[in-house]
C-alpha cells in the first residue's frame, strides 16, 4: 500500500525553524500498531493520520511511542496539508478527534485554530518539580500538563533539565513560562514521557499558557514564542472556553510511504 506523507514545519517563520510534523492522509484507518510503527519509523515529535469523513476529517496524533489526546502543530500542519493540496475545497478544514471538534482556517499567511482552553490551577510548591528542571519557579500550576511560572524570560533560557525525573513526575509533560522580553510570555515544552524530551512547538500547551497569561496581563490577544532550539511563535487568543492559535506553516517534504 502507497500512501501519501508530507513533512510540514508549523509555527515556522522561516525554512527549519517551528515544529516538524509528519502527516499521512489514509483512506480509511490503519491498525494501531502500524499507525505507531510509522509515527516510530518517523522519528518526529508527532505524526498526525487524516481519514476523511464526509465534508470532515477524522485525526488522530502518535509520537514516536504512543498516541496522545491533543498536538497543536500537528493539526496545523495537517489543516495546511488539506487546505494546500486539494483535499478539501473549504476555507475551513474540521477535525474530529480525541481532544473535541477542532476547527482551522486560513487567515492571509495564518493558520488559525480553535482548541479547547485547559485552564490550570495554582498548586503547592513542588520540590521534586525544581529538582527536575534545575530551577525553582515562583509559581506552579496543573491541567493536563505541570505549569511553571519563572519571574524572568532568561530564567527559562537557561533551564537545563533532568528529563529522567521529569519522567518520573505524575503529569504528562512540564510546561515553563515566564514574561517575554519580545512579546507576551515565552515557553518551552518538556515531555520525555510521551518520547519528547523537548518539543520545539508545542500549540496543546497554548491551550493552558493563554488562560494563564490572559489573566495575568489582562488582554485577551497574545504574541508567544517557544523558544526551543528551532525557535517558534504563534499568536494567540483567549476566547473564554476556547482559544485560538494562529502560525504559519511550511512545507518541507512530501512523498510515499510504503506500508505492507
Amino acid at each position: 500500500m502507497k500512501l501519501p506523507i508530507y513533512q510540514i514545519d508549523a509555527f515556522a517563520s522561516r525554512p527549519f525553524s517551528g515544529n516538524p510534523a509528519a502527516v499521512v492522509v489514509l483512506p480509511e484507518w490503519l491498525p494501531d500498531r502500524t499507525l505507531q510503527a510509522i509515527a516510530q519509523e518517523n522519528n518526529l515529535s508527532e505524526t498526525a493520520f487524516v481519514v476523511p469523513r464526509g465534508e470532515h476529517f477524522d485525526l488522530r496524533w502518535f509520537t514516536p511511542t504512543q498516541e496522545v489526546d491533543l498536538c497543536g502543530h500537528a493539526t496545523l500542519a495537517s489543516a495546511h496539508v488539506l487546505l494546500q493540496h486539494g483535499y478539501t475545497r473549504r476555507a475551513e478544514v474540521v477535525f474530529h478527534s480525541a481532544g473535541g471538534v477542532l476547527a482551522v482556517k486560513r487567515e492571509g499567511e495564518l493558520l488559525v485554530m480553535d482548541f479547547p482552553a485547559r485552564p490550570p490551577r495554582p498548586i503547592e510548591a513542588d520540590a521534586a518539580v525544581a529538582r527536575a528542571l534545575g530551577a525553582a519557579p515562583t509559581e506552579l500550576h496543573a491541567s493536563r500538563d505541570l505549569l511553571a511560572v519563572f519571574e524572568r524570560q532568561a530564567d527559562v533560557e537557561r533551564l537545563n533539565p533532568d528529563f529522567a525525573a521529569i519522567a518520573a513526575l505524575d503529569t504528562f509533560a512540564v510546561i515553563a513560562t515566564a514574561p517575554g522580553e519580545t512579546c507576551d510570555f515565552v515557553s518551552r515544552f518538556f515531555a520525555p514521557r510521551a518520547g519528547v524530551p523537548e518539543d520545539p512547538a508545542t500549540g496543546s500547551a497554548h491551550c493552558t499558557l493563554v488562560p494563564y497569561w490572559s489573566q495575568r496581563l489582562e488582554r485577551r490577544t497574545l504574541r508567544a514564542q517557544q523558544l526551543s532550539r528551532r525557535g517558534a511563535e504563534l499568536l494567540c487568543e483567549d476566547r473564554g472556553e476556547r482559544v485560538g492559535i494562529a502560525g504559519r506553516a511550511i512545507e518541507y517534504l512530501r512523498g510515499e510511504i510504503l506500508v505492507a
